[in-house]
């Protein structure tokens, strides 16, 4: 899977959630209802996400220094696994607050025509943005489920993009629910469970975020198929009998380490084996292109053990 992609639709969604977030406020100003005002914290925490996934795309783009000599790939994952914490504060525990606390004081909603006007121009940019973002997507994760392609993406940004917005689509339904029961009811306490709900269904996705951005912060290795293409092209050349060890690690989306012990024919010279490293290590880098560092270790093995 390309580690490409995502610009666009980072830049659609931080356009769409500023947008909102100033009418969710408006709506709020107008209504003093605790699900927008839970919506529009939702937004501002959104936009903020996506404009940390932007700073840690362009930081990652650092040259490697003496004290990071492999350089600054993993700064995309560290600013993912930030957004997931965001998330879960700042969106989720804001929210359930709120709600608890309209459910201690109820009052009903005012001006509901305002919430009800807001939230489905809310739902018209939200949809867009989570439109861009599959479209992406969907350029990338060449026939695999959903589920598979946020597990198995190494670029963060796109499986970001795409949960939030979809934890925006349905908060938003969420809210426009809690309002509509609220003034059809008369009974503020509906806005607090809208609130709540959506403060349940921004931590739950923010659990999965930082399940899947802690696993790429502490190092995944290659795709499988990736791993077999790598052996593949370890062993295409005569001087490579097997490989007896293979490991591979994301150190960022588009930079692999690679280290592997292959074994090499008992009487070749030390000349030759370096000869026949080199030329290993150069089929790799045509296969993988993202294969940045590449170690690869000579020995004598067992022909019919080959480890990963």
């Amino acid at each position: 899977m390309s580690a490409e992609g995502g610009t666009k639709a980072i830049m659609a969604a931080l356009m769409a959630n500023m947008g909102i977030a100033v009418a969710k406020f408006v709506a709020f100003g107008f209504t003093g209802s605790t699900s927008m005002m839970a919506e529009g914290v939702h937004s501002v925490a959104d936009s903020g996400n996506q404009a940390l996934l932007i700073l840690g795309r362009n930081r990652s783009q650092r040259d490697r220094t003496p004290q990071h000599p492999f350089g600054f790939g993993r700064e995309r994952f560290f600013y993912a696994f930030i957004v997931a914490v965001v998330l879960f504060t700042v969106g989720s525990l804001f929210s359930l607050y709120e709600g608890f606390h309209k459910f201690s004081d109820p009052h009903p909603v005012e001006s509901p025509a305002w919430a009800f006007g807001v939230l489905i121009f809310a739902i018209l940019l939200e949809g867009y943005s989570f439109r861009t973002a599959v479209k992406e997507s969907n350029e990338l994760r060449d026939g695999r489920s959903w589920a598979s392609f946020i597990r198995r993406a190494k670029a963060p940004e796109l499986p970001v993009v795409l949960l939030e917005d979809l934890a925006a689509l349905f908060g938003l339904v969420l809210a426009l629910a809690g309002v509509a029961l609220a003034v059809v009811t008369g009974d503020g306490i509906w806005d607090g469970i809208g609130s709540m709900a959506i403060g349940v269904l921004l931590g739950a996705v923010a659990i999965i975020l930082a399940i899947e951005t802690k696993s790429l912060l502490i190092g995944e290795a290659a795709d499988p198929e990736i791993e077999q293409t790598i052996m593949a092209a370890l062993e295409a050349g005569a001087e490579v009998e097997h490989v007896i060890e293979l490991l591979t690690q994301h150190i960022g989306p588009e930079d692999l380490l690679i280290a592997a012990k292959i074994a090499v024919k008992h009487d070749d010279s030390a000349a030759k084996v370096a000869m026949g490293i080199d030329a290993a290590e150069g089929r790799v880098r045509a296969a993988v292109p993202m294969a940045k560092h590449i170690f690869l270790e000579p020995a004598l093995g067992d022909p019919a053990k080959v480890t990963k």
